[in-house]
Formats: C-alpha cells, structure tokens, sequence
C-alpha cells in the first residue's frame, strides 16, 4: 500500500514509461495468486515482506544476471541482423557482378563469333570474287563488242542494260570484299567532327526531302587520329544512309560527339521504327538486311572498319523510337589492324 497509487499501478506505469527497466516487487501480502497476477504484470521477481539482507542480494543478483543474458542475447540478435544485412548485401554485389562478367563473356563470345563469320567470308568472298569476275569479264567484253556492231537503238538499249547489271554485280563483289578485306588506304591526321559534317553535307538534299532534322551534339572536339579519311566517312555514310532510309515521312537524325583522355565517343540515333529484337544480335552479319533492296553488307563494312582502328560498336535498340550506334575510337593506340 502507498499513498497515491498501489504497487500494482505502479509497476504498470513503470513498465509503461520504461520498458526495459527490471523491477522486483516487495509486498506483505504473500500468496501464489498475488505472485502470478506481480509477474504477469511485468515483474521481474518479487520479495515477501519480512525479509533478510542476503535474500534482498540474492534477488537481485538473479535478476541482473538474467539482465546480463538478455543484454548478450539482444546484442547476438544485433549481430545477426548486421551479418544478414551483410551476406545480403554481399549477395547482391555477387549476382551484379556475375551478371557484369556474364554479359561481357558474352559479348565477348558475341565478338569472337563475329570474327570468325568475318574470316569465314573472307576465304570465300576472294575465292568467290575471283571466279565471278573471270566470266564477268568476258561477258562485259562480248557485250561491248556485240554493242559496237549495232544499229538497232532497241538492241543497243539492251546491251547497255547489260552493262548496267555487270557493274551492278562488280559493285557488290567490291562491298563484299570491303566487308572483309582492307582496301588501299592512305594514313592522315583525321578531324572526327569535320569526317562528320562532310558526310551529313553529302546526304543534304536526300535529308531535305525527307524533312529529316539533324541534331549535332559535339560537347567536347576531339583531337586529330590517325586514320584513313575515306575508311572514317564511310563509317559514317553508311550509318547516315541506314538512318535517312528509316524517316522517310521525317524524324531527327542526332550525331553526338565527345572525349575523354582515351577515347573518341560517338552516337548515331534517329526516330525511325527501331530494329526488332530478335534482330538486334543479327545487324552486324553479312548479308543480313531487313530492306527491300540492298546487300546487307553496309554495317558489317562498319563493324570491319571500326575493328580496324581498335574501336567498338553496339547498337542501342530504342524499340519502337529507333535505333542508336554507340562507337568508341582510341586516341592513344590508333596503329590500324
């Protein structure tokens, strides 16, 4: 009994305020009932009243051990928690980097195969090339000479045609060989940004009769490489072409351009219809095209010229709002392959 509240009250409100504090609980009113209903309430332990010094102690000591163990036990509990946030943690970093490493082994695995399609064709386009153009020439010979011989403007007309088919066929064997083979090339100090407003200067009135908007975003102006100017621009005419090709009824052609003390860093996007997923992997092989007409050899030219000076090209698939072509060219090492 005290004045003001009861025991019972008071441990309440001590609970209530403190929960972490123990109290033991004195009382002259000693029975089991009074006992459960103390503990119930939150009691630690209680002392009947008399009572002895070393109860009091041994009392206490009990509870400030028990004190002591829920102490240890909430600090384990702490270090268990820090440790799973830890391996959690842990985790995460584990599964992005296997998910990093993964996906450059298979871009690596993509470039290797890439490679190998490039040598696989480059065997057989010499081979080829050289058989076809034996007969070629000879057809081209004959049709001169059948030509020369003629009065007829009807028959003229159709040598002439042949003619046209030959040099269209001569044309194709020479992509080829560009899509595989280095041509003649002559080294000089090469000015990125001026390679491409040259080439946009090229496509002017097929971008002006499209209504096509270009969109130049040079941040920084790299220094000159040493590169071989008609290599570099078609590198660029043929991205430009595949771009203008895709905004007939008109779109933004960008063309980014920046640096840093290693690399040359260029994007080439538009807004045309994008390129299909499933075709995303294939855009780069020879032969492959998803046009009308064309010989699916304009990108694969890219891929060969920008492997050449040590570079790397991937394309940005922006699904149904085009496509971009993100290259990086060395500045330090630029001795071609």
């Amino acid at each position: 009994m005290m004045p003001g509240m009861d025991g019972f009250s008071a441990l309440k409100e001590i609970r209530r305020r403190y929960p972490d504090t123990y109290v033991i609980m004195f009382t002259g009113k000693g029975s089991e009932e009074i006992a459960v209903e103390l503990m119930k309430a939150g009691a630690s332990d209680y002392i009947l009243k008399p009572f002895v010094n070393k109860d009091l102690i041994d009392r206490v000591q009990k509870v400030l051990q028990i004190r002591r163990v829920e102490l240890k036990n909430r600090e384990l509990l702490r270090e268990r928690e820090n440790l799973l946030r830890e391996i959690e943690a842990w985790n995460r970093e584990l599964e992005a980097r296997v998910q990093e490493k993964t996906l450059e082994l298979q871009k690596a695995q993509a470039e290797i195969i890439q490679t190998e399609k490039l040598s696989t064709l480059g065997f057989f386009s010499a081979g080829m090339a050289h058989e076809i153009r034996n007969p070629l020439n000879s057809i081209s010979l004959f049709a001169q000479l059948i030509r020369s011989g003629l009065d007829d403007p009807e028959k003229i007309d159709y040598t002439d045609k042949i003619m046209k088919e030959i040099n269209r066929i001569d044309g194709i064997l020479r992509k080829l060989l560009d899509a595989v083979k280095r041509p003649r090339f002559e080294i000089k100090e090469v000015l990125i940004d001026k390679i491409i407003d040259d080439t946009l200067g090229l496509f002017k009135s097929r971008i002006e009769m499209h209504k096509i908007c270009v969109e130049r975003d040079f941040r920084r102006i790299p220094p000159p490489i040493a590169a071989d100017p008609l290599e570099i621009e078609q590198i660029f005419s043929n991205l430009f072409v595949n771009s203008i090709d895709e905004m007939h009824d008109g779109g933004i052609l960008k063309v980014f351009l920046d640096h840093n003390e290693k690399d040359i860093f260029i994007k080439v996007s538009d807004t045309g219809r994008g390129i299909p997923q499933e075709d995303v992997n294939k855009i780069f092989d020879p032969f492959f095209t998803t046009k009308k007409i064309g010989t699916g050899l304009g990108l694969s030219v890219v891929l060969r010229i920008v492997k050449t000076y040590h570079g790397r090209i991937a394309v940005e698939n922006t699904g149904g709002n085009g496509a971009a072509f993100n290259i990086s060219l060395p500045l330090t090492d630029q001795t071609p392959r």
